[in-house]
């Protein structure tokens, strides 16, 4: 078997794959299908790669799973096992709920490995220059681009050491939109971060799962009850007793009133006292006590609803935070997870004889203390202490004395340099004139009579500024694509091969959608070739290798 070296976790036989019959395989870190009486995978998507996985609708005569990747490409798996649909659908099944486990977990280092490649384009201008002018162009594919360069991106530290975790939308509910299946019935997709999400927000509902499914329901019918629930459609008032969820809701009402009473209430502020009566009690009204009217008992329910579901919303986010808290901090966020926590929550630190909470006290002290009026509190002032103070009861220090020469010493040995210099000989008999020399160099320099034929200008005095920028882009471009090419020598297998022929045609395009427009710009500018003559050098010596190297295949096929 091809994957004899990697770690397989499930083995589905009698699956096709255009029209094909073979082995589908799901590994520790990809999806591969194999034809059958092959050594090799046909195909392999690994899982970082996978969008989400779509299933056939019921009653359709065919049981298929389609796997949709991130490139818009899909690849489409025909369970045909021999012993019935029966069979089939629990194949599909336990492939997609082993897939829905694997997933959520390659999409994090997907997102991981995509934030790393940002950096490295944003850090090294040249390289995202590079990644524009082949990824973007179409002239190279991503995969290829970032497969020579996935070393760096393995040696590089991740950008945070601490992870940030996503919130979720007090929407999310609202955003599953349901589809018609055409009669009278709904379809929901649920994603695994949809799944996720839910599990979140009610822990009760995760509870009823690991409670009910594999062992009482399937995940389709867990779901399926789910959505046709009163606790999803929000009936709080009449809910059935037969109903999986009624406990669940049961289990948020006591919630709620377990975090109405253990979270700090402000003093300053009396939640309960706001209605819309002006006049106090005792000038002459009284407040209406009387019981609500049904219309008014829903919208409290509603109200209430409401309330619950932001607090799960925001405990989301203050559980990771709390954990960060040191032992001693109280934490005020209660969790419907344990009963443990909401008794921890009730007995809140106090710090005098009265019984007064801390946190009281200190919204008390904000709300009557002001910075600008706290008194300034000056510290000690620094004494200078200075360990050697006789520094700085003296003037400068006289520099130290050195050894001169006397003015005679000096006028003697200026006269012994001036009589060698006098009795030098010089022996230059055919040396040149003055006059001579200089004509002779004028001639020679630059711009000289002499220097005609010869002269070179420098790049950058010739040509603009853009078009040694471009050219550059070129050279770059293009010893990125050589690279790829030449890598591919000596080819030894299959994949290589195909490498090969992929770069070939790669270097055709950059020829094509880069070269010939370049080219043409210089001739528009009325600029000569020789500019691309080695870059043509470079492409031309590529090409006669690959010619090289068909024809000795092809020399061989025939033996």
């Amino acid at each position: 078997m091809a994957a004899s070296s990697e770690e397989v976790l499930l083995v589905t036989n009698q699956v096709r794959h255009a029209k094909k019959d073979g082995t589908l395989y799901l590994m520790a870190e990809r999806l591969a299908w194999q034809e059958e009486n092959k050594d090799i995978f046909n195909v392999s998507h690994h899982y970082a790669d996978i969008k989400q996985q779509k299933i056939s609708p019921e009653g359709s005569s065919k049981v298929q799973l389609q796997i949709v990747l991130h490139n818009g490409s899909s690849s489409k798996f025909h369970f045909a096992n021999r012993d019935g649909p029966a069979v089939q659908k629990k194949e599909r099944t336990d492939i997609k709920e082993l897939m829905q486990q694997l997933l959520p977990r390659f999409r994090s280092m997907a997102n991981k490995e995509l934030e790393q490649k940002n950096r490295m384009l944003q850090e090294n201008p040249e390289l995202f220059q590079l990644y524009k002018d082949l990824v973007i162009s179409g002239v190279m594919s991503a995969e290829e681009f970032w497969a020579s360069r996935k070393p760096v991106l393995e040696s590089q530290p991740s950008v945070s050491s601490k992870t940030q975790t996503t919130g979720v939308s007090a929407a999310f509910l609202s955003d599953i939109k349901p589809q018609t299946d055409g009669c009278n019935g709904v379809k929901y997709n649920l994603t695994a971060d949809i799944i996720e999400s839910i599990f979140r927000i009610y822990p009760a509902v995760k509870k009823k799962h690991a409670e009910n499914v594999p062992n009482n329901m399937t995940e389709k019918e867990f779901w399926t009850r789910f959505f046709q629930s009163q606790y999803f459609h929000r009936d709080r008032i009449n809910a059935g007793s037969q109903d999986l969820f009624t406990e669940c809701a049961k289990h948020d009402e006591k919630d709620l009133q377990e975090e109405t009473m253990d979270f700090i209430k402000d003093p300053l502020l009396n939640v309960e006292g706001l209605s819309d009566q002006t006049l106090g009690e005792g000038y002459g009204c009284t407040l209406d006590k009387t019981n609500p009217s049904s219309s008014n008992a829903i919208n409290s329910s509603i109200i209430k609803r409401f309330n619950h579901h932001n607090t799960r919303v925001l405990s989301v986010s203050q559980s990771k935070s709390s954990s960060l808290l040191p032992n001693n901090v109280p934490s005020t966020t209660s969790t419907s997870n344990s009963n443990t926590n909401s008794n921890n929550h009730k007995t809140q630190p106090r710090d005098n004889e009265n019984g007064e909470p801390k946190a009281k006290r200190v919204r008390l002290k904000e709300s009557i203390s002001y910075a600008d009026l706290a008194p300034s509190t000056s510290g000690t002032p620094v004494t200078l202490k200075l360990e050697r103070t006789e520094g700085y009861y003296h003037g400068p220090t006289p520099i130290s004395a050195f050894e001169y020469s006397s003015a005679e010493e000096v006028m003697g040995a200026m006269h012994r340099v001036h009589e060698e210099t006098v009795a030098t000989k010089t022996k230059a008999f055919q040396a040149l004139s003055s006059s001579m020399a200089g004509a002779v160099m004028n001639e020679l320099t630059p711009g000289g009579a002499l220097m005609g034929a010869s002269m070179h200008q420098p790049l950058h005095a010739v040509y603009s500024k853009e078009i040694q920028h471009d050219l550059k882009r070129l050279y770059t471009s293009l010893a990125e694509l050589l690279r790829h090419f030449w890598s591919c020598f000596p080819v030894s297998s299959k994949a290589v091969e195909e490498k090969l022929m992929r770069m070939k045609g790669t270097l055709e395009q950059y020829q094509t959608k880069k070269l010939q427009p370049f080219k043409d710009s210089l001739a528009k500018q009325h600029i000569g070739p020789n500019l691309t003559i080695h870059i043509e050098e470079l492409l031309e010596t590529a090409y006669n290798k690959y010619s090289a190297w068909q024809a000795k295949k092809m020399g061989m096929s025939r033996r």
